[in-house]
């Protein structure tokens, strides 16, 4: 079983999101843990929004307060009504969740039926519920609920595939600028990243790479990118296409306003010590690089290492698909640099690694520099005219904070945001 955790602040687009299964019928509420009851059983967004009234009151500097978990069972599971019912339950009582109004969607829209758990993660008091180590965490309830219910173990191609977004060039399905425009259009929509070593990372999971250049137009020095598809084994193949190709976003001048944007974003994050807590923790406990990369992909964490002529590592990076985050090694700190993994795995020599000791008071992502809010008023939330705009202008920026979401989910969006641009041309 892969479990899915997003976080994001828009309660009603997401709630909106799920009750457009139940109104196409493929899918349906099967269990409102600590919500308000209806007469008929039956709830609409809004109603299912006053559930949820009291804890967005409170909360006063939680940012990301919405919950947004998916439960996706192996294909060949076939998992009753009621026993999604008990996963749910266990699922987020031993998440620390338990004690929180949820409500449960069951999708089946696709071959595999599956579950989406809607919640808040602040308290009744407005405290946020820690988050530490929630990966980890997710991970071994999810392999213990697996045999808890006789499921089906997820193996680490499903997990890994299951974080993936874009779908990876592959040179001779043709049509190449449109397959490489597909992925680099949007890849600062969803993920950060600071330097072009980390870009160029990024690049190589969908099979593309890209190279600065400069030349002399008109007594002028320019400078500019070319874009490259690349083999399965990482080789460049084909021509090479201009940035210019793929619009303003593809450019060289674009690409380093964004790589300042996000080194001030990141700065100081708490996921950054959090991460680098996970990979010491894996380099430790592994004795060579396939082990090492098998199990922070479990994590939804992929590793792309650079290697000179004779084989010694000079480069090492870590894109976790999570928090949509891109670090080279040495970012997260000396000893996850090039060289420790290059002695480890190709000399044998592995340096004793102190782990970071976690304070127990520490605060979590969501809780540091964020800017108190204003306060929630439901009611103005959700008047006709202006829930309507609300809805539709935060769905643009739902898909990205809500990480590891399904294409389905993307169209949604996209789909609303189009409605509503045509709706205020038409007036």
């Amino acid at each position: 079983m892969i479990a899915k955790i997003g976080r994001s602040n828009n309660l009603f687009g997401v709630l909106s999101y799920n009750n457009t299964k139940i109104q196409q019928e493929k899918g349906e509420i099967i269990l409102a843990s600590k919500m308000i009851e209806t007469l008929n059983g039956q709830y609409s967004v809004s109603q299912l929004m006053k559930s949820f009234e009291p804890y967005l009151i409170a909360n006063q500097k939680t940012e990301k307060h919405t919950l947004h978990i998916s439960l996706n069972p192996d294909p060949r599971d076939h998992v009753s009504d009621q026993k999604y019912k008990e996963i749910a339950e266990q699922y987020m009582r031993e998440m620390g969740y338990g004690e929180q109004p949820f409500v449960v969607f069951k999708h089946t829209d696709i071959v595999r039926s599956h579950i989406h758990i809607v919640s808040v993660c602040v308290d009744e008091n407005g405290k946020k519920i820690s988050d530490q180590f929630e990966r980890v965490r997710s991970m071994k309830i999810c392999r213990e609920m697996e045999k808890e219910f006789g499921l089906q173990p997820a193996t680490e191609k499903q997990s890994h595939q299951n974080m993936k977004t874009f779908r990876a060039v592959d040179y001779k399905k043709g049509n190449v600028k449109s397959q490489i425009s597909s992925v680099i259009r949007h890849l600062t929509e969803y993920y950060q990243f600071q330097t072009f070593g980390e870009y160029n990372a990024l690049l190589s999971l969908y099979n593309i790479t890209t190279e600065q250049i400069e030349g002399q137009l008109h007594g002028k020095l320019k400078r500019g990118l070319l874009y490259f598809p690349l083999s399965e084994d990482g080789k460049k193949i084909g021509h090479p296409l201009k940035a210019s190709l793929f619009g303003k976003t593809a450019g060289l001048e674009s690409l380093q306003l964004y790589f300042e944007k996000c080194k001030y974003s990141l700065k100081n994050k708490p996921l950054q010590k959090d991460l680098k807590s996970l990979i010491l923790t894996t380099f430790q406990s592994t004795d060579n690089e396939s082990d090492f990369k098998r199990q922070l992909a479990q994590h939804h964490i992929d590793t792309v290492i650079r290697r000179n002529e004779k084989g010694r590592i000079y480069g090492i990076t870590f894109i976790d698909h999570h928090s949509k985050t891109v670090w080279n090694g040495s970012r997260l700190g000396k000893d996850l640099a090039a060289n420790n993994f290059n002695d480890c795995w190709n000399s044998n020599i592995k340096k004793v690694i102190k782990g970071p000791v976690v304070s127990e008071t520490k605060p979590s992502l969501n809780d540091v520099h964020l800017p108190a809010e204003e306060p929630y008023h439901l009611f103005d939330f959700l008047s006709t005219d202006k829930h309507e705009d609300n809805w539709v202008e935060a769905l643009g920026g739902l898909l990205p904070q809500l990480q590891g979401e399904d294409y389905e989910e993307q169209s949604f969006v996209n789909e609303m945001i189009k409605k509503r641009k045509r709706q205020r041309s038409q007036k």
